[in-house]
């Protein structure tokens, strides 16, 4: 099953962001290695593709994994919540239905 991995910045968190972002995409492109990713990507805290110093709000990654269980340890060992990037991590189901 799908789960959505719904995770919101703490304030001023960009160079933390910054700093453990080749490890996250490392976890990110494994799941996509393994064809288990959705979809993931930030959410910029401006209308922009590219925020700059504005940095970002969070993240969402939509993947699948067995369980919800095993969803909150994946998203729980994230290098984000190790560098306390995100200060809140929602993990819930996801049914896909379009596309």
């Amino acid at each position: 099953m799908f789960y959505a991995i719904i995770s919101e910045d703490k304030p001023d968190s960009l160079a933390q962001r910054l700093q453990a972002r080749p490890d996250h995409l490392a976890r990110l492109s494994a799941l996509r290695d393994a064809g288990r990713l959705l979809l993931a990507g930030p959410h910029p805290a401006i209308d922009s593709d590219d925020p700059g110093e504005a940095g970002f709000t969070g993240s969402l990654v939509v993947a699948e994994f067995d369980s919800l269980a095993s969803a909150q340890r994946w998203a729980d060992a994230d290098p984000y919540v190790a560098a306390g990037v995100y200060e809140r991590v929602t993990v819930k189901p996801f049914r896909k239905v379009l596309p």
